[in-house]
């Protein structure tokens, strides 16, 4: 196998499973449990880098509203433990590469052999640089008004966003909060925690009290691997796939966030749209093992 790099890395006799899911988040788990139920030899690989990992509480899923991030990946890795051609291992990948034949996958100093890949491994999120803003991200400072906009109800909230998509925020959040006040990020100058929310200091010394605050934070891939594969990618920076997380790269599949189909504007960053497309991953992978037997 070769690294990114080109670098010639050794290996043993590969280990060769029907698919490899990089990604312990709800799209990994997701596409596990359906490829699990299929009797399909898959593993999960989990670096424990969550792009939630500051939130207490995820909302808007149906049957788990208000409940923990961990929590839900607790329990969705006892619901795998029920398959036994599920294997889940905490671990971190250190380098891929796919030829037509299927796909390699370098963790532990250990090569395992893979008929599909699923990359289910998040973005990450770069903050504006205000002072104070990322003690609070993923609790009074969030991104999404559907997973965290109800619990500032009857409050004002502040969306610190100049954009035109700082206008559209405020329009979702009018019938939420009682204010909603947009600012660009460069007046801010520091956030402070308040007795029940956040002090917001602007440039000109003035201050604005708010239950929360939306911002768009600049999002990256969270791992190298589209890059070591040169997968296609969208202007969003999310990597193009087909409504069943087919890539451009043949037997390597992305699900959540990641990713998203050419008729998105950019990836649907909730829980249960990363569900649905870890589940459509997997039900393509199971067709296309179908298809060859």
């Amino acid at each position: 196998m070769k690294s990114h790099d080109g670098r010639e890395r050794k290996r043993e006799e590969p280990v060769v499973y029907e698919a490899i899911i990089i990604g312990g988040g709800p799209a990994g788990l997701q596409a596990a449990l359906t490829l699990g139920r299929m009797h399909r030899r898959t593993l999960l690989l989990d670096s424990g880098e969550y792009r939630n990992a500051t939130v207490d509480h995820a909302h808007n899923l149906l049957g788990n509203d208000g409940v923990a991030p961990a929590d839900l990946r607790r329990r969705g890795r006892d619901e795998l433990a029920a398959y036994p051609t599920v294997e889940v291992r905490d671990a971190t990948v250190s380098a891929v590469a796919a030829d037509a034949d299927g796909v390699d996958v370098e963790v532990d100093g250990e090569t395992l052999r893979t008929a599909h890949l699923v990359l289910a491994t998040g973005l990450a999120d770069d903050l504006p640089p205000i002072p104070g803003l990322a003690e609070h991200w993923g609790g009074r400072v969030a991104n999404c008004p559907f997973c965290h906009g109800h619990e500032f109800a009857g409050r004002p909230v502040a969306v610190l966003n100049a954009s035109p998509h700082g206008a559209m925020l405020r329009g979702m959040l009018a019938p939420v909060a009682s204010e909603v006040v947009v600012l660009d990020p460069a007046r801010v100058t520091r956030v402070e925690p308040a007795a029940d929310g956040l002090r917001l200091v602007l440039d000109d010394d003035a201050t604005l009290e708010v239950a929360g605050a939306f911002v768009a934070p600049a999002s990256r891939q969270r791992a190298p691997f589209a890059a070591h594969l040169g997968l296609e990618v969208q202007e969003s920076g999310a990597v193009r796939i087909d409504p069943f997380g087919r890539t451009s790269v043949e037997r390597v599949f992305a699900a959540g966030d990641m990713a998203h189909p050419g008729h998105f504007p950019g990836p649907m960053a909730t829980l249960a749209a990363a569900i649905a497309a870890g589940q459509l991953a997997a039900v393509a992978i199971v067709q296309s093992l179908a298809q060859a037997t």
